[in-house]
């Protein structure tokens, strides 16, 4: 019985994932507007009765203090005949309703004033039980609940003579009509909401994929990189977070190439360099017999080999370390202590006139140890190409904001035709008069990565010594590490 493969991960794109959380932001906004903005049409909508309402009853109030029967002269003594006269003159707004309620439980009206449509199907004065319990109610204000429509109402009890009331002036209000234009208003937000939802969706589309475009071919790049192409780029457009991430992604790649090409690189100069001496180790111990000293000729040649393979794997290695961050350490060093030490050191490496004509006078940002590496390198191959006796100077100077320190021979010098290659790996140049070549070409290679580890370069110049023209490698180094 065989076991189902697992389903693959479903993964939700970057650009759907951020124009999920820029329309749910947008909604909850939009929603937000449009509660508050019906909550304050409601809250205005209860003002404004509240405001018709204390209005209206205090109109009645202060006629009822201050006003006189026409008919008479005189104040008024009917609650009826009150209510009527006051009635006559007022003029009802829009979904109000002016009544008088005579007896003792307001069961008949006596005037009503409604100048205009109610929009209910029965408004209050075609309503005994409304009717009697706002005139049974003890607050002078309330909201009356029916299933035909909410009444907001206010109440002045009339009772002459300080007896119980046996009539009332209501105002009624019918805010249906006012809570619909709420809710249109409502309704229209929240119609211009989604429509704007959805041109946000159609813009947020197209802007996110035209921001996110670096980290699609980015994904596109990586997925298409390998040990062999590592060739491919991504386009660097705008100055943004987006366009610096494709930067740093081509640096990336940058720094990947060359970790490669160095790796194969080490690896075929290995191959190349380990070969011969491979070859000449095995010939010999195939070759070998049972004389002792054809078998001690055969040790120390096989020692020799040996001895040079690894010297050859001793480079390669340090070469390939020339790509790593740490491979240069830099820290204050004083010039003149670094360039008397090297010259200390170098002298012990041949019978040569060692001079030091002159010594930097300051302070640098070097690694002491490559530095140090670097220029015994170049004394070994100044005496490599030079005989007993001859001179090799060894020295330090400022110039500007950067230092030189060189190793000047008075030897033949190199050829024109080398001069361009000698600092190649395994390019050893035309032997020079009167020298013999021991190295594997490594050592100016290691020179040249030294000096580029420090932000430097080395180059080579003719010394002008006598009449031999010889030659004249110069490292030159900033003082300060660049930041």
């Amino acid at each position: 019985m065989t076991t189902a493969e697992p389903a693959p991960a479903r993964w939700i794109s970057a650009r759907v994932r951020i124009l999920l959380w820029l329309l749910v932001v947008m909604a909850v906004a939009l929603a937000a507007v449009a509660m508050t903005t019906r909550s304050i049409l409601v809250r205005d909508v209860d003002h404004r009765i509240s405001r018709l309402l204390a209005q209206e009853t205090s109109e009645f109030t202060n006629f009822e203090a201050q006003g006189v029967d026409p008919e008479t002269g005189r104040r008024f003594t009917d609650p009826g005949r009150l209510i009527r006269v006051f009635l006559e003159r007022q003029y009802a707004d829009t979904d109000e309703e002016l009544l008088g309620l005579v007896g003792r439980d307001g069961r008949s009206p006596a005037q009503q004033v409604q100048q205009r449509e109610i929009p209910v199907q029965r408004p209050l004065h075609q309503d005994p039980a409304a009717r009697r319990a706002i005139f049974a109610a003890d607050a002078a204000t309330g909201t009356l609940h029916r299933p035909e429509g909410e009444i907001r109402w206010a109440k002045v009890s009339v009772a002459p003579y300080g007896g119980e009331p046996d009539a009332a002036f209501v105002v009624a209000f019918h805010p249906e009509r006012e809570l619909d234009r709420v809710n249109e208003v409502f309704r229209i937000m929240l119609a211009i909401s989604g429509v704007a939802l959805l041109m946000t969706t159609g813009i947020g589309w197209a802007v996110a994929g035209r921001i996110l475009k670096p980290v699609r071919l980015v994904r596109t790049a990586a997925a298409q990189l390998t040990e062999q192409d590592l060739t491919r780029r991504i386009p660097v457009q705008g100055r943004d977070d987006v366009a610096a991430l494709a930067e740093t992604f081509n640096a990336m790649l940058d720094r990947l190439e060359r970790a490669f090409a160095a790796q194969r690189e080490f690896v075929d100069d290995a191959g190349h360099e380990l070969r011969t001496p491979i070859t000449i180790v095995r010939g010999h111990l195939e070759l070998m017999g049972d004389d002792p000293a054809e078998r001690e000729e055969t040790v120390r040649l096989v020692t020799d080999e040996l001895d040079r393979m690894s010297r050859i794997v001793e480079d390669l290695l340090l070469l390939a370390k020339t790509e790593r961050p740490d491979f240069v350490t830099p820290a204050p060093v004083q010039l003149a202590e670094l360039t008397a030490d090297v010259f200390v050191k170098a002298r012990t490496l041949g019978e040569r006139n060692w001079q030091l004509p002159e010594v930097a006078d300051g302070e640098a940002e070097l690694d002491e140890q490559r530095v140090t590496q670097a220029m015994v390198q170049l004394a070994q191959n100044a005496v490599q190409h030079t005989t007993a006796g001859q001179t090799i100077r060894i020295g330090s100077r400022l110039t500007g904001r950067r230092v030189e320190l060189y190793v000047a021979d008075s030897g033949p010098g190199v050829q024109p035709q080398d001069a361009e290659v000698i600092f190649e790996r395994f390019r050893r140049g035309t032997a020079r008069r009167g020298t013999r070549t021991t190295g594997a070409g490594l050592g100016l290679s290691i020179v040249r990565a030294i000096a580029e580890g420090h932000r430097g370069g080395v180059r080579l110049e003719p010394t002008k010594s006598g009449t031999s023209a010889g030659a004249t490698f110069v490292l030159d180094l900033p003082l300060e590490e660049d930041r």
